[in-house]
């Protein structure tokens, strides 16, 4: 199979929702209809029964919900599927926005009682930054929930999208049915209490055949084709062009929790979903059928396998073909590398691969060389942009609670902060650690996991902060009379850059307004002056 083939037959996209929407489930049944996995967890009431594929972290198994992006491939007719499941709750957002940034499309689960919810809207802005391909899938409709109609016109007006429904349900609750596919003209018949693993459909060309009344009902029948008749008369006609330019997004109904509804998803996925796209970089746009590799690390997960303390970085291939044991120049430390053992992941099952194409995601065992955005190149000096890390909103003094373990506290805070899941800031005066963070949950889950995987306990103290920010200049003599004014409220980044502690508003409006030479970011992406 040419480079060109392989291109074309990857589906590289990440699955977002509000927390309990059903998106771990929902991630499970592609699996299970992929063939990736033979069963799947059930996950209830926030109790894990058999532990969810996705969710490898000691804390995910105790919480019940994903912290951390998981990257899965599967082939399905014929088609090579990488799916990212990304953390629902809202704390790990930034996790997720990075995670975007490695996909060409996105699915987003609705629950059809609680329709749009504020995390759902704060994603689908990320995705609206980035012009990225979206399908809704409206989850749960074994239960009692809302006019789906009503439910289409709270998306459209709630997140500013245009929708097109490709199936449509017969009923919901108790009484539901089935759904109609608009785009193939059949019938999907749900049945209570099985699993639907089975072909259940039927192929219905015209709604105004009797057979449809022998089946469902003659009411269930006339009302789906009132319904039918509205959808063609209100909405436009599903062009997949429109899709591909996000100026629309097609509709799937289903029962994750069921597997119905599951396989229509799938099946409309792999032929409407876009194959890898040309990216931007700070030299030029790169095309996936460009001879030379290219990638960059959007993610870093140390101890992903605790037995093995290893670290690895997940690299998104945008160009060319990646293959083992050849070099390849890391731009930011401007030196080779090679790699003898890169990963493809099923969740927490890796396998060794050979090559790797634009599209896939594939994992490089990493010693402390790799930071998220870094690109990896044959030579060119370039970087892909894009993949920030923003102002944290939310922070606490570390506090070293074993003295004896301080070697392994600095280094587990070290290499979680590598990962994204907080930012690690040095005070001027006194040397103090502070952790930002987006959300208070991210405390917690450092916290277990410098215990479980480095041995090290810190508790954590709070400090009363309005926002960090860094701050830059072209004159270097105004910026370092500020810092030696405002030493006090300074600290440094990681990569010893400048940061700005702002105690409110009020402080962070008057240090611009006094400062007018220097720049305030809320984005670590800027160019250094």
């Amino acid at each position: 199979m040419t480079i060109k083939e392989e291109i074309e037959r990857r589906r590289t996209f990440g699955i977002i929702s509000h927390p309990d929407a059903g998106k771990t489930t929902l991630t499970e049944k592609l699996l299970l209809f992929g063939g990736a996995i033979q069963t799947a967890g059930a996950v209830k009431s926030n109790k894990i029964k058999k532990h969810a594929t996705s969710d490898f972290m000691e804390i995910e198994r105790q919480r019940g919900i994903s912290v951390a992006t998981s990257v899965m491939g599967f082939e399905y007719k014929g088609v090579k599927i990488n799916l990212l499941d990304t953390p629902g709750h809202e704390d790990f957002a930034e996790d997720t926005y990075r995670t975007l940034t490695a996909v060409d499309s996105v699915i987003m689960v609705i629950d059809c009682a609680k329709g749009v919810e504020p995390q759902t809207r704060k994603l689908l802005e990320v995705c609206r930054m980035r012009n990225t391909p979206v399908i809704v899938f409206i989850n749960k409709l074994d239960r009692e929930g809302k006019n789906p109609f009503d439910l289409l016109d709270e998306i459209e007006k709630e997140l500013r999208i245009d929708l097109r429904p490709l199936t449509w349900p017969i009923s919901i609750g108790k009484t539901f049915k089935g759904v109609y596919n608009l785009y193939e003209k059949s019938l999907i018949l749900f049945n209570q209490g099985e699993k639907q693993t089975s072909d259940n459909s039927f192929e219905i060309k015209d709604l105004n055949d009797g057979t449809i009344d022998e089946i469902i009902g003659e009411d269930f029948a006339n009302t789906l084709r009132h319904d039918v008749e509205l959808i063609e008369g209100v909405y436009s006609e599903f062009e997949r062009e429109d899709y591909l330019e996000a100026m629309i997004s097609p509709v799937f109904f289903g029962s994750a929790v069921n597997n119905f509804g599951v396989r229509e998803l799938l099946d409309g996925f792999i032929k409407i979903a876009p194959p890898p796209r040309p990216r931007e970089t700070d030299v030029r746009i790169i095309k996936p059928d460009d001879k030379n590799f290219s990638g960059f690390v959007f993610k870093i997960h140390a101890n992903l396998d605790p037995k093995h303390r290893d670290r690895i970085a997940f690299l998104r291939v945008c160009s060319g073909k990646f293959e083992r044991n050849k070099n390849y120049y890391h731009v930011r430390e401007n030196r080779t590398m090679k790699f003898s053992n890169p990963t493809a992941f099923m969740a927490q099952e890796k396998s060794v691969v050979d090559e790797a194409y634009p599209g896939d995601i594939i994992g490089l065992y990493d010693s402390g060389n790799f930071k998220i955005g870094d690109t990896l190149t044959e030579g060119e000096k370039m970087n892909y942009k894009g993949i920030p890390q923003f102002s944290p909103e939310l922070f606490r003094y570390v506090v070293n609670a074993d003295p004896l373990k301080t070697k392994q506290l600095n280094k587990g805070l070290e290499q979680l902060t590598d990962e994204g899941v907080a930012q690690l800031f040095t005070k001027k005066t006194d040397n103090r650690k502070v952790l930002g963070t987006v959300g208070a949950l991210q405390f917690e889950v450092i916290q277990h996991r410098l215990k479980s995987e480095y041995a090290a306990s810190c508790n954590f103290e709070h400090i009363s902060l309005f926002k960090a920010c860094w701050v830059s200049s072209k004159d270097k003599k105004k910026l370092e009379e500020f810092i030696f004014e405002k030493s006090h409220h300074m600290a440094s980044d990681k990569e010893g850059r400048p940061v700005f502690l702002a105690e409110s508003a009020w402080a962070l409006q008057m240090a611009q307004e006094k400062n007018p030479a220097l720049q305030f970011h809320f984005i670590s992406e800027f160019k250094e002056n």
